[in-house]
């Protein structure tokens, strides 16, 4: 499909519920502010909103005390936070994915970043040094390069060789995750568990990190989103109307590669989450990007709150497994739901 004028370039933009856009931003920030409340509340000590106000007030003015303001600012606000930060990071992230391989099926892990960062952690923990988030880390980025290098094509990247160089590099490096498995002994069950993500671990040294990832990509997303959607329409097209695709993709890919890496280091591999939203998110409001990236960023937030909530009521049972268990039945229902709109 290819933009063959401006005026459809805009109209195509405009679909799906332009107008009502700001209304239902609102309502979805209205909602996240909520569920963060919620939240806070839910724990092994039940917090209601009256304390949960008084904490975050006296906290603020420098004169908190007492029990509710220990849980609330030491433990569940910075938890949920951080929650909100990489469920946005997680979601836009997808959402730029999806664009720019012009791949349904794309996520922030397609180019093995996941595999990266836990093959860092799983070796960090065999081995017994205290260096998990910074290993993880270093893995992510050092599978990125080694995917894009796979990926490139003279001075161009194809989205195509990369979708299967990240598949190459995070099968083998998945395999290589196995052994350390298996090599790990007593330490398996650390291993494993930080494989599947976690909240629980997460201080305020995080938060930042995790904030300034989410706003970087979601900026930069919104100061390519006209440039997104031509290429949605049509790469030829894009490059027509002035668009330099190939420094748009390097740049988007790696800095949103960059994000998740961050989300990965601190708190494990969570799926479905960057698949799964912008699929929600467009099938609501359509494929216009800059539209989509901020309905993303606040449906991320607040899907991995609640996520994070069920995980606490569940025994502290890892996030990833829930966003699994939840992701996959709404995805295919997602999917019919879009084969039957095709047909109608």
């Amino acid at each position: 499909m290819t933009c063959k004028n401006s005026s459809e370039c805009r109209n195509v933009r405009e679909k799906g519920g332009g107008h009502s856009a700001p209304f239902f931003a609102l309502l979805f920030a209205a909602a996240l502010a909520v569920s963060l409340v919620v939240a806070i509340s839910v724990g092994d000590v039940p917090l209601g909103a009256g304390e949960i106000s008084r904490a975050l007030v006296l906290g603020v003015l420098g004169k908190g005390s007492g029990l509710a303001h220990a849980i609330v600012w030491q433990v569940r606000l910075p938890r949920s936070l951080a929650a909100v930060a990489v469920g946005a990071t997680l979601a836009e992230s997808g959402v730029v994915f999806q664009g720019l391989l012009l791949n349904p099926l794309a996520e922030p892990y397609t180019l093995g970043v996941a595999s990266g960062a836990a093959f860092g952690a799983s070796l960090s923990m065999v081995l017994g040094l205290p260096i998990v988030t910074p290993l993880a880390f270093a893995g992510s980025l050092l599978c990125l390069v080694l995917v894009w290098f796979i990926g490139r094509r003279g001075d161009s990247v194809e989205p195509t060789k990369l979708i299967l160089a990240g598949v190459v590099v995070g099968s083998i490096l998945g395999a290589a995750v196995t052994l350390l498995k298996a090599l790990a002994g007593q330490q398996v069950a650390t291993v494993v568990l930080w494989l599947l993500g976690s909240f629980s671990n997460v201080t305020w040294s995080e938060v930042p990190w995790l904030f300034v990832s989410s706003s970087v990509v979601l900026l930069l997303g919104l100061f390519y989103s006209r440039a997104l959607d031509l290429v949605a329409l049509g790469g030829g097209r894009a490059a027509a109307q002035g668009v330099d695709v190939r420094r748009m993709r390097a740049i988007l890919l790696l800095v949103s590669s960059c994000a998740t890496a961050v989300v990965v280091s601190f708190c494990g591999v969570i799926g479905f989450v960057g698949l799964l939203v912008p699929h929600m998110a467009r099938l609501l409001f359509g494929p216009a990007h800059g539209r989509l990236l901020c309905i993303s960023w606040l449906i991320g937030g607040i899907v991995m709150l609640y996520a994070d909530v069920a995980s606490r009521m569940l025994g502290e049972l890892p996030v990833g497994v829930i966003t699994a268990v939840a992701g996959g039945p709404l995805f295919c229902a997602l999917l019919w739901r879009k084969r039957d709109l095709a047909r109608g």
